[in-house]
């Protein structure tokens, strides 16, 4: 692969136990070592964007210029139709600073306690980005989307986040019910990183 060394390391500009263990899932097979950032003792970067593509880029870039190494970030959340589209980039605060993925889905859940099943549409978005280094003026960005939508109560074990009121209508179930290579292949996370590794096989 061309400018893409087998057994490179790249930094995952994550502290998110969740995200990192799915990352690596996903990269298993890739001769890639990704390192967290708190391998470098790397701070969570300020995402004050008003995007998902701009606190990615944010959290690639603080990665990268602390670690030296190329940086993977991915910035994500869900998109509640009823909600207009909330709470999209504040989903992983919603209820909060460090608000835990319990209190978050549960402040989800209360705001459209009274919708429909049928108007209850929401997805999940990804957006992953790749720098080669700090200053990189041209980094990769891949999207990945997952249609489902909200369920009335969390079901299922598996996964983090809003995994167990997300609900797959292809499998009939949660995500939190997936087995994590079912959920790897159809996720939102997954989408990016595939595309993201193939253009970095370029």
């Amino acid at each position: 692969m061309t400018g893409h060394h087998s057994g490179e390391r790249i930094v995952l500009a994550s502290n998110n136990a969740g995200k990192v263990r799915e990352i690596n899932q996903l990269l298993a097979s890739e001769q890639i070592t990704v390192v967290p950032q708190k391998d470098f003792n790397i701070p969570d970067a300020i995402e004050d964007g008003l995007s998902f593509v701009e606190n990615a880029i944010k959290k690639a870039r603080h990665a990268s210029s602390l670690s030296g190494l190329p940086a993977i970030a991915d910035d994500s959340g869900i998109e509640v139709d009823a909600l207009n589209g909330a709470p999209g980039i504040y989903s992983a605060r919603f209820a909060g600073a460090g608000a835990s993925d319990e209190e978050n889905l549960q402040k989800l859940l209360s705001h459209i306690e009274d919708i429909p099943e049928e108007r209850r549409t929401a997805r999940f978005q990804c957006l992953m980005v790749y720098m080669r280094h700090a200053e990189d003026p041209t980094p990769i960005i891949c999207q990945g989307s997952w249609e489902g939508r909200i369920l009335f109560e969390p079901q299922g074990e598996n996964g983090f986040g809003y995994d167990p009121i997300f609900y797959v209508p292809t499998h009939d179930c949660s995500s939190a019910q997936l087995e994590p290579q079912t959920k790897n292949s159809l996720s939102h996370r997954g989408q990016a990183l595939k595309a993201l590794l193939q253009a970095l096989s370029v």
